[in-house]
Order: structure tokens, then C-alpha cells, then sequence
């Protein structure tokens, strides 16, 4: 008797363990997205996995990165990421099953895996996950992306993708990038220089910016002709 009286205690102690474990996780995870909110995100855990990397490379690491406001970046860039990543961002909540299908069809025909991630999704991963591949990071990168949609909405959610985005090897979003590779601010970029830096954000490291190679300049006229086709998002009208 008594050993059962044991067994329901220790059972009753890890479920309140798992419950208070839950409510904590709960509380800290929406308190973060809403102070992220209001915040510039200056570090992600991507930047630490660099200077990591860099380490054991035995180089110096590095980062370049300035935050500025949406306001402060070129309606081309905010276009150009739409035609390339998530064309359908200004009408879903974080999820498009368009892009999921079209990505599977796409990957059982190509050499080159697409994703089929929105830029919801991504900014959720980059700014409070890290990028290993595991069913328990969607996992948390679905509710992530659930909270900022709620919390952010769009005009947040962009502004936070393209400052923290990796645009190059230790070069951190739109504005940084614009300065290195073009020598101007992220709010005077063409489409062109725009075009260009979506076009190599499937991997920036290995796809050159400065040095585009024949299937980065294909990717960039793609990009060009599907932002003719784009009009400026409703999202970059609200205050």
C-alpha cells in the first residue's frame, strides 16, 4: 500500500513538474515575441553559430549588421524578397500550402531543393531557433511562427526578416548588405541591386553578390519579371 501511495506521489510531482514547465515555457516564449516586437534584434542564434564556426576555423570572427526601420528600406527589397521567397505573404497567417506543394513537385523534378518555408516561418527560425533540422524545431518554429503572425503582423515580420537575414558571409541584413555590395543605403536600392540580393538568399555564402554567377543573374531576371507583376504591399502603408 504504501509503495503505491509512492508511485501516485512521485507521479503527481512530474505532472505538476511538466505543467509548471509548460506555463513557464508558455510565459517566456510569448513575453520574448512581444518585447521583439517593440526591439530592433540585433543578435541571433545564427550569428553565434558563425563566430563558432569561425573559431575552429581559426579566423577572426565577424559581423556586419545595422538595424534601420522599414520605413528606411527600399519598397524594391520588400518586393523583390516577396517575388523570391514567399509570394504570397501579404495574404496568408505564416503557412501556405500552395508553397509547400509547388516545393515537393519542384523537388522531385530539380537538382536544387527548394523549401517550402514562408518568410514567417524563416523569421521565426532565425530570430528563436536554431537552423538544425529536426521535427521538434518545425515544431517550434510552427507556434513561433503562429505568435508573430498574431502579435508582429506583416509590416513587423518584414522588417525584422530583412534586418536580420543572412546576406553574405558575417553580413546581417539589408542595410549592411547594401553597403558592401553597393556602396549605398538599403532605402536607394534598384530593383536590380534588390533583385540580386534575393536572388542568392537560398544560400548567400556560397552564391556570390558581388561576383554573380550565370544562374544567379537567371535567378535575378526571374525575380525582375516577378515583381512587375507585384504591387506594393498594403502592409507598407500602415503606420
Amino acid at each position: 500500500m504504501k509503495s503505491k501511495n509512492k508511485k501516485d506521489t512521485r507521479l503527481r510531482r512530474f505532472f505538476r513538474f511538466c505543467r509548471n514547465a509548460a506555463i513557464l515555457f508558455f510565459a517566456i516564449s510569448i513575453l520574448w515575441v512581444l518585447v521583439a516586437r517593440f526591439v530592433p534584434v540585433w543578435i541571433t542564434p545564427l550569428v553565434y553559430i558563425r563566430a563558432i564556426e569561425s573559431v575552429f576555423d581559426k579566423k577572426l570572427p565577424h559581423c556586419e549588421k545595422t538595424w534601420v526601420s522599414i520605413d528606411k528600406i527600399s519598397p524594391n527589397m520588400v518586393q523583390a524578397v516577396i517575388a523570391s521567397e514567399d509570394n504570397l505573404f501579404a495574404q496568408h497567417n505564416g503557412f501556405s500550402l500552395t508553397a509547400i506543394e509547388k516545393a515537393i513537385e519542384h523537388n522531385k523534378k530539380g537538382k536544387r531543393i527548394r523549401g517550402g518555408s514562408t518568410i514567417s516561418q524563416q523569421t521565426a527560425k532565425n530570430v528563436f531557433l536554431f537552423p538544425q533540422r529536426s521535427y521538434v524545431r518545425k515544431g517550434l518554429e510552427a507556434y513561433y511562427t503562429v505568435l508573430i503572425e498574431f502579435i508582429w503582423g506583416k509590416k513587423r515580420i518584414m522588417e525584422v526578416y530583412l534586418n536580420v537575414i543572412e546576406m553574405g558571409d558575417g553580413v546581417y541584413g539589408v542595410e549592411a548588405a547594401a553597403q558592401k555590395y553597393f556602396h549605398t543605403s538599403a532605402s536607394r536600392l534598384t530593383k536590380e541591386q534588390s533583385a540580386l540580393i534575393a536572388a542568392s538568399l537560398p544560400n548567400p555564402r556560397r552564391y556570390s553578390i558581388e561576383k554573380p554567377s550565370p544562374y544567379i543573374k537567371k535567378r535575378q531576371a526571374a525575380i525582375l519579371r516577378l515583381m512587375r507583376l507585384i504591387s506594393q504591399p498594403d502592409f507598407l502603408d500602415k503606420k
